[in-house]
């Protein structure tokens, strides 16, 4: 193991609270004015419509201070999490998402309170009822096992030395009782207690290392930018950190698996120049870090995908890595613009799917086809590619939906990712290469550090251009049953679906690889 030099934990102290404090200042605490509404239950779910039970309402989170102790001989992992939370209504009692977990003591405000499982809904009746618009903290303690419920139901990955996180899209409240949904962006301050021997890793900024009497380090690690619970990484193992300098605000660095340096090398140092890439058409790096961590296990069902954008630190299947860049250097730019589409710039509700899988496979080939890289069709070129998935696209839209009306089964098929591009392409196509540009950048700037519909990307598209029509077009090739005729290409041709069409090879999302 290979660990930056240890320094003495910031802890529970007052500098770590003042910091997080400034970043996150919600309404202060304490009983606001009667406003005349009787307490009353938060909902168990947000209503989304591809994961109804997920999220709760009632309240919105501001800050997750998250504690995870890996130390315990039988792998499994003892659990803090303090939520400060503001609430939206009177509550009488309200839900965490939680699953797996074994809970042991639950208080809201520093007073115990009742807590019942039922199903995935974790519910608590506070001792007194909480006013609208007041804030309050919930301190729950409790036990995981990794094991327990393996990907992609659950957020856990085993690895050989510890374990990682791959919550998307559900798995988070396997990981800590939350409010699982991507609409409820939070700040989180993060420490891990690893065993001698490993170190802990997590999303946001490195803050301390405290070196404890049993050998074991607790690291704490800060987001200086709000996120979604889906996109937590926190991990243990025998890591190096390998550091890579500075790109506007953020600290470039990867956490490798100490015995995978060496195959790992020649992949994670493409990086620097894949962000000058990014950033000249996406604009500045919009969080506080980046890197790659490649997991520490070779089992194929370890989870189900070849990349998975967790928050400043992309985790990835270790041996995706070894292929050469033009095997890998389009995914690795998908994996990167989901800092700009999809971390920064969260979908607000999982029908918005295609907003983030979308743009970062549009920038991804892009990237392949500037630097002549054929995909694995054989295609050269955008146009070529599109005019290939215009041919599916009625197929697609029978088998997986419109692009912006998925459901659980087929969330990750294609169509919110290459079914995106081809949105995109068409927007590309009406409005021009210019005015695309502006729409792109104007999204990326007005929705920082918060959640993008595809209503409001609709209506966005239509004030930058400067067009009306953008609207209706937009809408009929999002939510539209059949696919609409093409601009600027009349002779693209559309195959009707057909017995076969469940069975189309391509149907399947690039969730696994370009």
């Amino acid at each position: 193991m290979r660990r930056r030099g240890m320094v003495r934990a910031i802890g529970r102290s007052a500098a770590a609270a003042a910091v997080i404090g400034a970043l996150v200042a919600g309404p202060a605490s304490g009983a606001f004015a009667n406003d005349g509404d009787d307490p009353t239950p938060g909902a168990p779910g947000v209503g989304d419509a591809v994961y109804p039970n997920l999220g709760n309402g009632g309240y919105q989170v501001t800050r997750y201070d998250l504690d995870l102790d890996a130390t315990a001989a039988d792998k499994t992992v003892a659990g803090r999490v303090r939520i400060h939370a503001v609430a939206s209504q009177s509550l009488s009692r309200f839900n965490l998402d939680s699953a797996g977990l074994e809970i042991g003591s639950v208080e809201v405000d520093g007073r115990k309170a009742s807590a019942k499982q039922d199903g995935e809904e974790l519910v608590i009746t506070p001792a007194r009822a909480i006013r609208k618009g007041r804030t309050f903290v919930i301190t729950v303690a409790y036990a995981a096992d990794p094991a327990k419920i393996p990907p992609p139901a659950g957020g856990w990955v085993i690895t050989d030395d510890g374990f990682a996180t791959a919550p998307q899209p559900s798995g988070a409240h396997t990981i800590f009782p939350s409010n699982d949904h991507p609409s409820d962006k939070a700040h989180y301050l993060i420490r891990i207690t690893a065993p001698k021997g490993t170190i802990g890793v997590a999303s946001g900024k490195h803050l301390t290392d405290r070196t404890n009497d049993d050998g074991s380090t607790t690291s704490t690690y800060l987001t200086r930018h709000p996120m979604a619970t889906e996109l937590l990484q926190a991990a243990v193992g025998d890591f190096t950190v390998v550091k890579r300098g500075r790109v506007d605000d953020a600290e470039l660095r990867d956490v490798v698996p100490t015995g995978r340096l060496a195959d790992s090398e020649a992949a994670l140092k493409l990086t620097p120049g894949q962000l000058d890439w990014a950033r000249e058409r996406l604009g500045e790096f919009p969080l506080e870090a980046y890197g790659i961590m490649p997991a520490n296990t070779d089992k194929p069902d370890a989870f189900d995908f070849t990349g998975l954008e967790t928050q400043t630190l992309t985790l990835y299947k270790p041996n995706y890595l070894k292929q050469p860049e033009d095997k890998i250097g389009s995914h690795m730019m998908h994996e990167l613009v989901h800092n700009w589409f999809g971390n920064s710039v969260t979908p607000a509700s999982w029908s918005d799917l295609w907003l983030n899988e979308g743009h970062a496979d549009y920038y991804g080939l892009l990237y392949r086809y500037e630097r002549g890289w054929p995909d694995s069709s054989g295609f050269t070129s955008m146009e070529q590619r599109m005019k290939y998935t215009y041919g599916k696209g009625d197929q697609w839209r029978a088998s997986s939906g419109p692009v912006a009306k998925p459901n659980a089964d087929n969330l990750f098929d294609n169509q919110r990712y290459t079914g995106g591009v081809l949105v995109l392409f068409a927007l590309w196509e009406k409005v021009g290469q210019e005015k695309f540009a502006e729409i792109e950048r104007a999204a990326l700037r007005r929705h920082s550090d918060r959640t993008l519909s595809t209503e409001q990307y609709i209506d966005l598209a239509a004030r930058v251009s400067d067009d009306e029509s953008v609207r209706p077009f937009l809408e009929d090739w999002l939510y539209g049953t059949k696919t609409p005729p093409m601009p600027n290409h009349p002779d693209w041709t559309v195959e009707p679906p057909g017995v076969s069409t469940l069975d189309t090879p391509d149907l399947q999302s690039d969730r696994k690889g370009h």
